[in-house]
Order: C-alpha cells, then sequence, then structure tokens
C-alpha cells in the first residue's frame, strides 16, 4: 500500500466521523443570548397561571374547568389556550432550551404560533359580551403577550438554525460531488486524462 492510498483510506475513516458529527451538531440549536428571554417569557407564563384571566377565574380554573371558570362564562377558545399555552410554549420551550434540540425548538415555535391566534380569539370572545360576562383579566392578557413574545424568539432561532442548515447541507453536496468526481477520474487513471489536442 502507498503512502498516499494509505493516507486516502485514513481520510475517509476520519470523514465518515466528521460527517457523523456534523449531523449531530446540525439537529442542535444555539439560542444564545434569546435562551434568556426565552427562560423569562416561559416564567411569565407560569405566572399568569395564579393571575385572573376573567372575572375570579384564574388560569389554573380555566385550565380544569372549575366552577370559577363555569361561573364566569369561560369559553372554549380560553381553554384551548391555556392549554396550547401550557404545553407548547412552556413544556416544549422547557425542554428544547434544556435538549437544545432542533426539532423541539420547532415544535415549540408551531405550537406557539398556534397559541398567538387562540389568546387573540380568547381575548376577543371576552370582550364581545361585557355587559353579562367580565372581560379579560390581566393573566389572560399578559399570558397572550408573553406567547407572542415566545413565538417571535422560537421563529428567529429556528430560521437562524434554518440558513446554517442549508449552508452545512449545500457544502455537503459540493464536497461530495467533488469526491464522485475525483473518484471517476482515478478510475479512468491520469494518463488518459485529455490533454490538449495537437494540430
Amino acid at each position: 500500500m502507498t503512502p498516499e492510498s494509505r493516507g486516502e483510506s485514513e481520510f475517509n475513516d476520519f470523514k465518515g466521523d466528521l460527517e457523523a458529527a456534523e449531523r449531530r451538531v446540525a439537529g442542535e440549536i444555539d439560542p444564545g443570548p434569546r435562551a434568556v428571554a426565552i427562560a423569562i417569557f416561559v416564567f411569565v407564563l407560569l405566572v399568569t397561571l395564579v393571575l385572573p384571566h376573567t372575572g375570579g377565574a384564574r388560569g389554573l380554573d380555566v385550565l380544569v374547568g372549575s366552577d370559577a371558570a363555569i361561573s364566569n362564562g369561560i369559553a372554549l377558545p380560553s381553554r384551548v389556550f391555556t392549554w396550547f399555552a401550557l404545553v407548547f410554549s412552556v413544556g416544549f420551550s422547557i425542554l428544547a432550551l434544556l435538549t437544545r434540540r432542533w426539532a423541539l425548538a420547532w415544535i415549540a415555535l408551531a405550537g406557539s404560533s398556534v397559541a398567538s391566534i387562540l389568546g387573540l380569539l380568547s381575548v376577543w370572545s371576552r370582550q364581545t359580551d361585557l355587559e353579562s360576562l367580565p372581560g379579560p383579566g390581566i393573566g389572560l392578557i399578559l399570558a397572550w403577550l408573553a406567547v407572542i413574545l415566545l413565538a417571535y424568539n422560537w421563529a428567529r432561532v429556528v430560521l437562524t438554525r434554518t440558513a446554517l442548515h442549508l449552508a452545512a447541507e449545500e457544502d455537503r453536496r459540493r464536497l461530495a460531488a467533488e469526491s464522485r468526481q475525483k473518484s471517476v477520474l482515478d478510475s479512468f487513471g491520469d494518463d488518459e486524462q485529455p490533454g490538449p489536442e495537437k494540430s
């Protein structure tokens, strides 16, 4: 075995390790300073569970459908919004921050985006019949704003990561094409490569 072929064999072994490491890193996120903002908004969402969402119904009452929630006329949009905020904006945000997994960040983004729309419906539904039912409370409004800000921050993290993924994938494709081209040229041998034409 010539030194060149031995070096190429070692490089191919090392190349496989590099590709595995690249795939592992590609599945991770680095929210940087946004992690602090996301953690603050998650904390705010947790606090809104003990604040009044409407009348005397707190966020926890809305979650479990207690007598306070029923007496204040809590509608389906408010209950769905509160559950979405708890599961996606709190739960998946915490999981994504702890594990740094890109897929979990996408789920947190998608759930928080849907929760933002549900929050709008919840606030709107509390304002349609102010004569017989109490309007939106501070807990509902804070929860809605926190969910919107979480969706924004997760979008920035995920889209930044997407741009990096696309660049890394393009680089990987280019290297694979160059490797295939080199192997094709090597299979024909250096002496058969076309040279300048003689007249």
